[in-house]
């Protein structure tokens, strides 16, 4: 069973944190896909009117978290294969790319906060703390795209995030996968730092269909 999240929003950021809080509950899976979200029963967990309630669900149907069906209403986004396989298709170009980029634009402050988030997410990797490797995870793709050097290429896998972030809780929820993600996730980093751009293509290539392959198992284990 996931943890229990507390989903109580503070009024003073009621807009972002209802966000927030209901992402981190699908990452979490408290709201498995597929599942219907009930308005109702939202407004009472959150402690929030149900206009704020569905500004913050437009929010997250924009990012593919969940889908807004007329005279159904919301519900967790339920991927096929196929849908699953594109995203990954999709995270290959633009993160190989980026990480080649990266490996000959990054500059040394930069580098070390890229270093920084590794060893965060080694922290992360070796604890039972499944969001802390997510969002750990995510920085350390946010530092590379954000220092590309194309900030069109970090824009468009800026759409792709939350939906790898939520295949990452599935995948990384698996034995072993997360210890793997870390090697894989140093061997980036190494490529980066020694400007060997061919080493880190290669090495987020192989990151990136690893990732694809513990998706694909822990679905058909679900299904």
């Amino acid at each position: 069973m996931p943890p229990d999240l507390n989903l109580r929003v503070l009024p003073r950021t009621v807009q972002q944190e209802t966000v927030d809080k209901l992402r981190l509950a699908i990452f979490s899976g408290i709201f498995e896909p597929g599942s219907r979200l009930v308005e109702s029963q939202l407004c009472v967990q959150l402690g929030i009117s149900r206009p704020s309630l569905r500004e913050a669900l437009r929010s997250l149907a924009a990012e593919k978290l969940i889908e807004i069906i007329p005279n159904r209403g919301p519900s967790v986004t339920q991927l096929t294969w196929d849908e699953v396989n594109s995203i990954y298709e999709a995270r290959e170009l633009l993160e190989v790319e980026a990480v080649g980029r990266c490996s000959q634009l990054i500059t040394p402050a930069a580098l070390e906060k890229l270093e920084l988030s590794l060893g965060a997410f080694e922290e992360a990797a070796s604890s039972n703390d499944g969001l802390a490797r997510i969002t750990t995870a995510a920085e350390f793709y946010a530092i590379i795209l954000a220092n590309c050097g194309n900030p069109i290429l970090e824009e468009i896998h800026r759409g792709l995030v939350a939906r790898i972030s939520l295949f990452r809780s599935r995948s990384m929820s698996r034995e072993g996968r997360a210890k793997s993600s870390l090697a894989e996730m140093r061997e980036i980093y190494e490529a980066i730092a020694a400007g060997d751009e061919k080493a880190a293509r290669k090495a987020s290539k192989k990151h990136v269909l690893n990732a694809k392959a513990a998706i694909e198992q822990a679905l058909n284990t679900t299904n």
